[in-house]
């Protein structure tokens, strides 16, 4: 039995679990950090097609997730949060909490200050 498998999704399919909440968070991954240059950075390269890196997730029914839930069959998050946070932020319009705590939303004319 392999202990972890590796399948490689398409931005479709990470933007749907995004939206659907299938993605959660652990309440032990720090906040979003992101300048909005690093956002428009990321937005580009998936534009032209270049590698992003790997976004590692694991299902656990135990972790306590940032809003207070338990993770409860979700794909736990636990390498990618800064990267799913931007799609999440610019993509999909949700608002995201900045390395301050404070509640942003992202648009393509957002100032460096996030």
């Amino acid at each position: 039995m392999s202990k972890y498998s590796v399948h490689q999704q398409p931005v479709e399919t990470l933007l749907s679990w995004i939206k659907s909440g299938e993605i959660a968070i652990p309440e032990i991954q720090r906040p979003f950090v992101w300048k909005s240059a690093k956002v428009r950075d990321l937005i580009d390269s998936l534009y032209q097609g270049f590698p992003v890196g790997y976004i590692i997730t694991w299902r656990n029914p135990d972790v306590k997730l940032k809003n207070g839930e338990l993770s409860a069959g979700k794909k736990v998050l636990i390498d990618g949060q800064q990267r799913i946070t931007a799609l999440t932020a610019a993509v999909v319009g949700q608002r995201v909490l900045n390395k301050n705590y404070n509640c942003l939303l992202y648009t393509s004319d957002a100032a460096d200050d996030m």
